[in-house]
This record gives structure tokens, C-alpha cells and sequence, in this order.
């Protein structure tokens, strides 16, 4: 069966929304029933007590939970793409251990890439790691704006293990990086939620530094020195972060809709026609995240990108014209219009950034 987002996890999920976005931290609880509701199988493999989703159920599944709670669908992203490469690049004895856990949710996943003065292509990494003479691996530096920390129990960390050879202009990360699967449990390994972000509030979204962390050969990911195909490959699965900005754009859509009903203004036709051309954009980010994930455009790679483009610029308008609509009902700080536009302007920043997107498809012209 496939996963379905049931009404009472739902709930859970609105009701937590505004509650993370005032406190600005995550909550724990709700992530604790998102664990066991089976939702985190989506992108393992049936072999390995999965779901055995594609990039398509990827979307679908990450839309309904932002539709709830888009700081929880932030999270689950990262969860499924960080199963997905597992899934993809482990070993044999990666895959046994790590995927029955992470699709039963005993194992949170998160990804750890950025930092601060690599730029958003991540190809001037400062953090290292360092071979031993016993054949293991010394990680050292500090990770920015790393969304599940301090909430998850894995993460996929990309440092520096060699010299540094740029993709060229518009690439994502750069020869020489190599990837680790670093457990929450290391010593080595310190989480710090010190951001306060305008939006995204609930995502456990932090610093994570690494601090003599110590792991063995057999906890790297992919070969050594090789990351950049890694990151490269992931858009073609066509899982995108558009899913999220598409669930943020019908629960911006959601809410206006139901702002006309309580207060009889659908008689009105200037509102009707309103909200039509609102659900026609929401129709168009639909469109877009669902041509990502079934993979039938010529460059499957590029209709990700374009589907995340697409799906934040209009969700983050959609927004904006939602929280217009309510009128003073929408200006007010921590209403639940403030709280979607925050969130829909955060898409845009996670990786890989817009900015970063338009490259890669410029870059696509010049190859």
C-alpha cells in the first residue's frame, strides 16, 4: 500500500504548525508520531521494508505533509533523499542496517552540506576529514543551516577529504568531497539550534559541528573523493523541493477559501474570480512537481530544477496575495497567513538555493 497521510496525523501536524512557529523550535512529539505512522518508508526500498517509492510518491507524500505542517515536510524531504542515497550508494551492509530503521522510523535521517564561505554551489568547503593510520576518518569543521539537527539520529555530512577541484561554473559540490553517515550518538558530533529563522520555524534547522569526530571507513558513503556525482544525480530522480512549496500553496489557498465562506463572501464574483486565478497558479505548481517526479521531459534533471523554481516563486505569490485577501485577518504577526508566506520565502533559500537552480539550468545552455 502506498503511504497516506491520515486525518488524525494531520491534525496533529496543523495544530503543531503554529505551535513550532511560536516557540521556534520543533516539536518532538509530533515528530515522534510521524515516526511511527509509517510515512518514512516512502523512498526505501520493499526489500529493505520500504515502500519502495519514487520520486513521484516522494512529491506526493512530502506535498500532503506540507499542506499540514511545511517545517515537518522540511524534514521528511531530507529523511526520504537521505534514504534514497543510501539506498542508491551503500554497501550491502549500509542497506541491511541502515534502511530497516530508517523505514520503520527508529532512524531519523538528515543531511549535513552547508557551511558557512562555501557558497551555495558547496564547492569551497573548510571542513575536512582526515584518514588515520588505522584506516579510519577524523571529521572536523561546522555544518550551517542543517535542518533536522538536533532532531535526527543520522546524518549525511560532505566534507573535504582531498584537493579541491572545482565542477565549473554553476556546478554542485566539487571533486575531492567525500560523503559520511555520521550517528547522532558520536561524540564528535554537536547539534546547536541557535538560529532563529523568520520562517521554517519548527524545522530544527541549526549548527552541527564536528569535533574530532571519529567514524570508520565503512561509515562513508560512495567512494572516496566522489561526491559531486552523488549530489549530481539527485535531481534525476525528480524529487524536488517544489513538493513542499506546493503543500504550502494549498493550505495558503485552503485558508482564503475558507476566510470567503465564514464571512459570505463568495456571492461576491470579484472574490469567485479571485480565487479562481489563485487555484489556477496552485494548478500550475501541481503541474509542475508531478511532471518532476514522473521523469517524462527530455532532461528529467532539468524539469526538477525548473519544478523548484517554479513551485516557490508562485507559492511564495500565492501567499502574498492570500494574506492580501484577509485583509487585517492576514497582517497580523503569527497568524497563520504570516506564518505560510515565512515559510513559502524559505524554500527558496534551502538548497539547492533558487539562485543556485537558475545556474544549473543556464549551465545546461553553454555544456
Amino acid at each position: 500500500m502506498k503511504p497516506q497521510l491520515g486525518p488524525e496525523l494531520a491534525a496533529r501536524l496543523r495544530e503543531s504548525a503554529e505551535k513550532a512557529a511560536a516557540a521556534g523550535e520543533p516539536d518532538r512529539e509530533t515528530l515522534a508520531a510521524l515516526r511511527a505512522d509509517g510515512l518514512l518508508a516512502t523512498a526505501v526500498p520493499r526489500a529493505h521494508g520500504g515502500a519502495g517509492g519514487d520520486g513521484a510518491e516522494v512529491n506526493r507524500v512530502v506535498t500532503e505533509i506540507a499542506a499540514a505542517n511545511p517545517s515537518v515536510a522540511i524534514i521528511a524531504f531530507q529523511h526520504f533523499a537521505v534514504s534514497a542515497r543510501i539506498a542508491e550508494w551503500g554497501t550491502e551492509e549500509q542497506k541491511r542496517t541502515l534502511l530497516p530503521r530508517l523505514a520503520d522510523g527508529t532512524l531519523l535521517a538528515a543531511s549535513a552540506w552547508s557551511e558557512n564561505g562555501a557558497g551555495a554551489a558547496k564547492q569551497n568547503l573548510a571542513s575536512t576529514g582526515v584518514r588515520t593510520p588505522g584506516g579510519g576518518w577524523v571529521l572536523n569543521g561546522a555544518k550551517t543551516f542543517t535542518t533536522g539537527a538536533a532532531v535526527a539520529d543520522l546524518y549525511l555530512v560532505l566534507v573535504k577529504t582531498g584537493e579541491d577541484a572545482a565542477g565549473g561554473e554553476g556546478a554542485y559540490g566539487a571533486a575531492g568531497q567525500t560523503f559520511f553517515l555520521v550517528g547522532a550518538d558520536n561524540p564528535g558530533l554537536v547539534p546547536d539550534l541557535c538560529l532563529d529563522l523568520a520562517g521554517m520555524r519548527g524545522s530544527a534547522t541549526g549548527l552541527l559541528a564536528l569535533d574530532a569526530c571519529v567514524v570508520s571507513d565503512e561509515d562513508r558513503l560512495g567512494p572516496e573523493g566522489h561526491a559531486a556525482p552523488i549530489i549530481a544525480g539527485v535531481r534525476e530522480t525528480g524529487a524536488t523541493l517544489g513538493a513542499v512549496s506546493a503543500g504550502i500553496a494549498q493550505a495558503a489557498f485552503d485558508l482564503a477559501l475558507s476566510h470567503a465562506r465564514s464571512r459570505g463572501l463568495l456571492e461576491l464574483g470579484a472574490v469567485r474570480h479571485r480565487l479562481v486565478a489563485l487555484a489556477t497558479r496552485l494548478e500550475t505548481v501541481r503541474a509542475a512537481v508531478e511532471r518532476a517526479g514522473a521523469r517524462t521531459a527530455p532532461d528529467p534533471g532539468l524539469a526538477t530544477l525548473h519544478s523548484k523554481l517554479h513551485a516557490t516563486m508562485a507559492a511564495e505569490e500565492i501567499c502574498l496575495d492570500v494574506a492580501r485577501m484577509l485583509g487585517s485577518a492576514g497582517y497580523g504577526a503569527g497568524t497563520t497567513a504570516d506564518r505560510l508566506l515565512a515559510d513559502a520565502r524559505g524554500v527558496g533559500l534551502m538548497g539547492p538555493t533558487n539562485d543556485l537552480c537558475r545556474e544549473l539550468v543556464a549551465l545546461s545552455w553553454t555544456a
